[in-house]
């Protein structure tokens, strides 16, 4: 027991050590407009090394006539400027979208209460020096009612 113990202490050191020192490649953060529509929290993780090619995951709202829940899902590439913190952010998602924000719903009544929203974008990010990210971007939404020209504006925390 004291084994299982001692390696289980000393993996998580190992762990949160290199985070600390290396390239931070989780981020979360609160996007208002974007892929979640009206507003989104979302997780992202860097799959390399570097800034390069990300996964995102989030979970939003979205109200006109009714409330809907909104679950972007996205892959996303970072292009490094210049400048070691500033990247064109190009990236391709879908938004599954549901009415009254119930994910299962009356199986007798599934016609016209969700639909899902292809979003493409493109934009600028920033990383600061407290590990802190922002970004605004281009993203037109398309989906079975046409396409709709639309941005996003997001700022969260790296880890």
């Amino acid at each position: 027991m004291k084994q299982f113990t001692f390696l289980l202490f000393f993996s998580l050191y190992v762990v949160c050590s290199y985070g600390q020192t290396g390239f931070k490649r989780n981020d979360i953060y609160f996007e208002a407009a974007g892929n979640g529509l009206f507003t989104s929290l979302n997780y992202e993780r860097q799959l390399t090394k570097q800034p390069g090619l990300g996964l995102r995951l989030g979970v939003g709202v979205y109200s006109e006539n009714a409330f809907y829940l909104t679950i972007p899902v996205g892959i996303n590439y970072l292009f490094k400027l210049n400048n070691e913190k500033s990247f064109i952010d190009a990236g391709l998602g879908a938004t599954w979208t549901r009415i009254d924000g119930n994910l299962f719903g009356d199986s007798k009544n599934l016609n016209g209460d969700h639909f899902v929203n292809f979003v493409p974008s493109i934009g600028y990010r920033r990383h600061t020096n407290n590990n802190l990210i922002w970004r605004i971007s281009l993203t037109p939404i398309a989906n079975k009612y046409g396409l709709v020209p639309w941005f996003g504006f997001s700022i969260g925390k790296r880890f």
